[in-house]
């Protein structure tokens, strides 16, 4: 068997069937959602995790194959080997460059957002932490795609874990006017990990913001505040925007 099928195998092996259902359901996989007709098998992701960082080395185009398999636990697997080969790779900004490039070459993959946030923070993220170049964030918050805009505000999460904030609070701010309600709820992610770490910088944003801004991302926005503090950011909203 060759490294692929291996891997698969090892992959079924550990699937179980009862998570199925809900994985589907959970990933909105029905007619019309965002997740239609993707695949599960069942896995969960640490047992995912616990297999497919084992297969880090495997050449790029072999990681290609899974990264676009139609089962989703397969792209997952692929996801996070390539997520381990680039931790791997620190201090080797050669093989750190051609892991991003191929990242960014098979965003197509990324279409739901687990598969999102399990991977472009640790690979793009980390590539912006070591270049302090974020123009391709920027590009990709203007994507007709919304799973790219994602990658963009999703990413930004390893520069913020380093009190580097700039660009999230600038990603969020393009993004604001998104009516994806994925969208809005990463952007109130990372916006309230912003507030962690610092958050006069986040009541800022807020107090520019809070009066327009989605619902969805002002309440996750603002998720560590005070009672009174919600309150009074949310009484910013105009009544049809209460609605």
């Amino acid at each position: 068997m060759d490294n692929i099928s291996i891997w698969k195998e090892e992959l079924r092996s550990v699937a179980r069937e009862e998570k199925v259902k809900i994985l589907s359901s959970f990933f909105k996989t029905g007619k019309g959602e965002y997740g239609e007709g993707d695949i599960f098998i069942g896995i969960p992701v640490p047992v995912n995790r616990s297999v497919s960082r084992h297969y880090h080395s495997l050449p790029l185009d072999q990681i290609k194959e899974m990264l676009h398999d139609p089962i989703h636990e397969f792209r997952l697997a692929g996801l996070l080997a390539l997520v381990e080969a680039y931790k791997r790779a620190k201090g080797d900004r050669d093989r750190c460059h051609e892991i991003y490039e191929f990242y960014l070459a098979n965003t197509s993959c990324c279409n739901n957002w687990d598969l999102v946030d399990l991977s472009s923070q640790y690979i793009v993220g980390e590539y912006m932490l070591l270049t302090g170049d974020d123009s391709i964030v920027r590009s990709l918050a203007k994507s007709d795609n919304m799973w790219e805009r994602r990658i963009a505000i999703v990413s930004t999460l390893a520069q913020v874990r380093k009190g580097q904030l700039v660009t999230a609070v600038d990603i969020a701010t393009m993004l604001l006017d998104s009516q994806a309600d994925l969208l809005q709820k990463a952007t109130g992610w990372v916006l309230r990990e912003v507030g962690k770490q610092d958050e006069a910088r986040l009541r800022t944003f807020l107090d520019l913001h809070a009066a327009t801004m989605p619902r969805t991302t002002l309440r996750y926005a603002i998720e560590r505040f005070t009672p009174e503090q919600r309150k009074h950011y949310l009484s910013l909203r105009s009544p049809q925007q209460q609605q």
